[in-house]
């Protein structure tokens, strides 16, 4: 369990690039949940915010949980349409960490490819967090450093990471 997650590390860079803007983060996330569930909460939990920058971040759980790419991928565009009717807030994709690329996790990458379609196709950024690991796992971080014990879920560290690759959209 981590005390400080990438939005916690993401305000704090914030913060420090625009010192003279004022803002609140507000976390909707929850463990373990799916792009679906995240569709049936958006009205309570995002939308009746009136928010002005939304990042939506599925692909982990919805690939685990037995979801098919293009069912993930119709969940996250009817997320992204209900967000546009809503009114006028940015959006942003984001992917999740990097799970390693063996053949137990290799599908993973098949639901990041599913959120750099929809990018692409509703012209939104995408802060691509699993790249960004990999990139730096290549440089000089170790991934063992990132993850937890079950080699998914981060840890401080890898919310930093996951931050920093936010962060690099703004």
């Amino acid at each position: 369990m981590v005390r400080r997650g990438f939005l916690d590390f993401l305000a704090e860079m914030l913060r420090k690039a625009y010192p003279e803007s004022r803002f609140r983060i507000v976390n909707r996330g929850i463990p373990g949940d799916t792009a679906e569930g995240g569709l049936h909460r958006l009205r309570a939990d995002v939308l009746d915010h009136n928010l002005d920058c939304v990042l939506i971040q599925f692909a982990l759980n919805d690939a685990f949980c037995g979801y098919g790419v293009e069912q993930f991928g119709q969940y996250v565009q009817w997320i992204v349409d209900e967000i546009r009717e809503d009114g006028d807030a940015e959006i942003v994709l984001v992917t999740s960490s990097y799970v390693g690329n063996n053949r137990e996790t290799r599908f993973v990458e098949d639901f990041y490819r599913e959120l750099e379609n929809l990018a692409a196709v509703n012209g939104l950024p995408l802060a691509r967090v699993h790249s960004y690991w990999k990139k730096r796992i290549g440089e000089d971080v170790e991934f063992r450093t990132l993850v937890q014990a079950d080699l998914v879920h981060p840890t401080t560290a890898g919310h930093k990471l996951m931050a920093e690759a936010v962060m690099q959209l703004f």
